[in-house]
């Protein structure tokens, strides 16, 4: 089974969502979706995202401390990826079987 299978496994996520994010498709749910396009948008324009955007992601059910949550969960991925760059982090032995490159 591939590295990522096992990991959307073991987080519940389905297989289809995981290969949909990382080849950049829309995803089928529509909140999924909304989710999805918020986050690329937040990242490819450094934070300055539209009040159209705001809106039609509000208009899913989501909410401003949604936003924050996903700045947030940004904020720690890069602290993270730059800090392991910097320091050249080997993964550890029992997450390399879950190694993943694009």
């Amino acid at each position: 089974m591939p590295a990522h299978t096992a990991i959307a496994k073991m987080m519940k996520v389905d297989d289809a969502i995981t290969e949909a994010l990382r080849n950049e498709a829309p995803l089928e749910n529509p909140k999924l979706e909304a989710l999805r396009t918020m986050t690329l948008s937040i990242v490819r324009n450094r934070g300055h995202v539209t009040q159209n955007e705001l809106n039609t992601f509000y208009a899913t059910g989501y909410k401003e401390r949604h936003v924050l949550d996903i700045i947030l969960g940004l904020s720690q991925k890069i602290i993270s990826n730059y800090t392991n760059h910097i320091a050249n982090t080997p993964v550890d032995e029992a997450f390399k079987t879950f190694a993943w490159s694009k």
